[in-house]
């Protein structure tokens, strides 16, 4: 045991002076370590994206508004007969070609001829007493003349003969009136036209105000379009209206013909029209199409269409800006406008000299950094 402990004590005196210099070769050690470490972690920043960018100009953008409009004839006339009766004959049907003066309909007559076969049978009974009273006053004038009849006798063979003059001459007037009244049972197109929907049916009973058919003259229509009452200061004779085809293409051109000076009570709108060519007869009466009102121009920047997004109903493009000297996107929210070529006109979000990324939007975020390329 003693010569263990001698030998411990031995080592112990070899390994003591070399005690500093182990001390300091482990210091350095760790000093270059965590030198080395310090070194890989640190971060490099990501890198810049080339992009493509565009120059947002102002150019002149039609300010427009389109609203629902309903087509309306302008020679479109409604049927409706003079006279009350049920319905015994058809001879049209709908979307046929008519000529001014046909018969379309007929109403029961039979009534009417009575009524007109009484009449003439009292005109002829008063042409009877006309005759007599004539005779009358012939013979009595003769009395008169010769001093057999008294002055009063006269003047009453001549009141009686006037009087059934009038009454003939009034039964007259009643014999053309109904003869007159006969003629509308038999319902006829006032113009040349295409006759509308056919509603009643033979046999069914029809008043004056009973709507039969409608005859429309082809080729000319109106546009009815209601403006909401905040736009009606903006209203102008003359302004320019397009009708629109269900892809929104421009199939009639026009302007405003009419402004109403009246409010609409029940929509709280300002009815307008314009008149409406239909050579091709591409439009129907009572149809609704879309109207485009052309409020005025005005110079707005406008974004190809490559460069806008939608999220959630909002539109969204990215602008190349400087921040700090380097150049990052900025993701911009929109409000668009119109289409203008391929593009479209910015109402708000982007001005004029703005670097629109048009490449590459699908890799960026907002902050990321940017190399534009024109």
């Amino acid at each position: 045991m003693e010569k263990r402990k001698g030998f411990e004590f031995r080592i112990l005196e070899w390994i003591k002076p070399a005690l500093p210099v182990m001390g300091l070769l482990g210091l350095l050690a760790a000093v270059g370590c965590s030198s080395g470490g310090a070194k890989e972690a640190q971060p490099q920043g990501p890198q810049a994206l080339p992009v493509k960018v565009e120059v947002a100009q102002a150019v002149p953008v039609s300010q427009s508004s389109d609203y629902v409009a309903t087509l309306r004839s302008r020679d479109s006339a409604i049927i409706m007969p003079e006279v009350e009766g049920r319905i015994t004959e058809i001879r049209v049907h709908s979307g046929e070609q008519v000529s001014a003066g046909k018969v379309m309909m007929e109403i029961d007559p039979r009534k009417q001829e009575a009524t007109v076969s009484s009449q003439i049978h009292n005109r002829t009974a008063q042409e009877a007493n006309v005759a007599y009273a004539q005779q009358y006053f012939d013979r009595t004038n003769g009395l008169y003349q010769a001093g057999v009849v008294s002055k009063q006798e006269f003047d009453q063979a001549k009141s009686s003969l006037d009087s059934a003059k009038a009454q003939l001459n009034a039964l007259d007037a009643q014999v053309s009136e109904q003869q007159v009244q006969l003629h509308y049972f038999s319902v006829v197109a006032p113009w040349s036209g295409i006759v509308g929907d056919v509603p009643v049916r033979v046999g069914d009973r029809v008043t004056t105000s009973t709507q039969l058919t409608t005859v429309d003259k082809p080729g000319s229509l109106e546009a009815y379009v209601y403006i909401p009452v905040e736009r009606s200061p903006d209203l102008k004779m003359n302004m320019p209206v397009q009708i629109l085809d269900g892809q929104g293409k421009v199939i009639a051109d026009s302007r405003v013909s009419f402004i109403s000076p009246e409010v609409d009570n029940t929509t709280q709108s300002v009815l307008i029209k314009a008149q409406i060519s239909n050579h091709q007869d591409q439009l129907r009466q009572l149809q609704f199409i879309r109207a485009r009102i052309i409020w005025g121009t005005k110079n707005e920047p406008t974004v190809p269409v490559l460069a806008v997004s939608r999220i959630g109903g909002q539109y969204f493009a990215f602008v190349a800006e400087d921040a700090g000297g380097k150049t990052v996107a900025h993701q911009k929210a929109l409000t668009i406008g119109d289409m203008v070529g391929n593009s479209y006109a910015v109402l708000e979000g982007i001005k004029p000299g703005d670097k629109v990324i048009v490449s590459g939007t699908q890799f960026l975020v907002d902050g990321a950094p940017v190399a534009p390329q024109s």
